[in-house]
């Protein structure tokens, strides 16, 4: 994909796309001399830009709306930035370098920015299209969840990643006695890509306490019509129904890449970029969910602001070094539930496995160890250490001195490297 030199001073830079990432992007680029004069974003939703991580804390009802909201309109105005929300761009003209939003208006640009995110992955399946079938992204989303809580009734959700359990624990919290959810997992285990076997059953076990259901190891088949275009009941793989008034998909998103494709843009999964963020066309770039570098898309924020990064150097002039990909550690959002994760999920023969269990008081970490390197860590209960252990296998930290006091967290540890470290015997060349 061929670079092209940055936004003039004069020149037009238009963002589709008003989420976290396009967020991010102009705040980065207000505090860079070198600017593009002239920012207009263009927004889908008729609000300002909004934390979507804190959309499960607003549907607990933990948060109120304004807690979430990022951008202050008037603010950018003076800046030099034009919000346009509620708009829909329905077209991209390369030739002639001007997006046509849904109400006819054209915007010439110098420069486009492709950010328009994901939406909730729906299975091809019989009765997805039914009423009564829901997604979990937007404020509209948590605002449709609240009041399907508030009725309450059967809600089953699909998905035990993240995103699931977050959206049935909030259900959960809104809803009353008379709301019953119940959630799918097609794995054996909740969050099988982040926890192993004792973690995902300690997880289990508090949800269930809370008056959740689980069904792991299913597999959904299908969505029963009650004859008049209501979901009623979802089907099981092994013949089971489950009675459903409401059913919300929450098992992975999908790339809002139709726009690029449409335009005739590199894409596969997603928009193609590389690693400055441009796309097959010079003048545009794409960043965030809706777009795919390498092999890999995006639903997490800590790649997406290393992208930001990149994308607003090139954007301002300089020529920073390429976006790449890093590890990243998981948090769970759910109130009273502390879990931290990161490297492999299961361990291999090569890894030298630590482990500590208080089923009493719900603490659990396991720590895999190569060559006296971290290479994953996961903690449930007590997490205050996460942070200090995914550093030190960042670093490739060798813990072998301090590794048989890894299990009890930072403070030790720390000692005995610092004091590993300052001993001459600890530097001896090799004769």
């Amino acid at each position: 994909m061929e670079t092209v030199s940055r936004c003039t001073p004069n020149a037009h830079l238009v963002v589709i796309g008003n989420g976290m990432a396009s967020h991010r992007l102009v705040e980065t680029l207000l505090r860079h001399p070198a600017r593009p004069a002239r920012i207009t974003v263009i927004g889908e939703e008729p609000v300002p830009a909004y934390n979507r991580i804190l959309l499960s804390p607003r549907l607990a009802g933990e948060l109120e709306q304004q807690a979430l909201t990022l951008q202050d309109p008037e603010a950018l105005a003076r800046q030099g930035v034009t919000l346009r929300l509620g708009q829909r761009v329905a077209q991209i003209d390369r030739q002639r370098q001007r997006v046509i939003t849904h109400s006819g208006d054209a915007l010439s640009y110098d420069r486009l920015v492709i950010a328009t995110g994901s939406r909730s992955a729906m299975p091809d399946l019989p009765g997805v299209a039914l009423r009564g079938v829901h997604g979990f992204r937007t404020l509209e989303d948590v605002a449709t969840l609240e009041a399907i809580a508030q009725r309450g009734g059967h809600v089953v959700v699909v998905g035990g990643g993240l995103l699931g359990l977050e959206a049935a624990d909030g259900l959960r919290k809104r809803g009353g006695p008379a709301l019953r959810v119940s959630l799918l997992q097609r794995s054996e285990r909740l969050m099988n890509r982040q926890l192993d076997t004792t973690a995902a059953k300690l997880l289990e076990t508090t949800l269930q306490e809370r008056g959740m259901t689980f069904y792991t190891g299913v597999t959904l088949t299908g969505l029963q019509d009650d004859g008049q275009g209501q979901v009623c009941a979802v089907t099981l793989a092994n013949g089971r129904q489950l009675p459903a008034d409401h059913v919300i998909m929450a098992a992975g998103v999908c790339p809002n890449s139709a726009l690029g494709q449409q335009a005739g843009l590199a894409c596969e999964r997603a928009i193609l970029v590389d690693g400055h963020l441009t796309t097959s066309d010079p003048h545009i770039f794409a960043l965030g969910e809706c777009c795919q570098f390498e092999q890999h898309t995006y639903g997490l924020v800590e790649p997406i602001w290393r992208q930001v990064e990149v994308l607003a150097a090139v954007l301002c002039g300089e020529t920073p070094a390429h976006y790449a990909e890093a590890p990243t550690a998981t948090k769970l959002k759910i109130s009273g539930v502390q879990l931290y994760a990161f490297g492999p999920t299961e361990a291999e023969p090569h890894h030298d496995t630590l482990h500590y269990l208080d089923p009493e008081n719900g603490d659990y970490c396991r720590l895999l160890m190569h060559q006296g390197r971290l290479e994953g860590a996961i903690l449930y209960g007590d997490t205050r250490h996460g942070p200090w252990y995914f550093e030190q296998a960042l670093a490739a930290t060798d813990l072998t001195a301090c590794r048989h006091l890894l299990l009890f967290g930072a403070a030790d540890a720390q000692a005995v490297l610092a004091s590993h470290a300052s001993s001459p015997f600890s530097h001896r060349e090799a004769a």
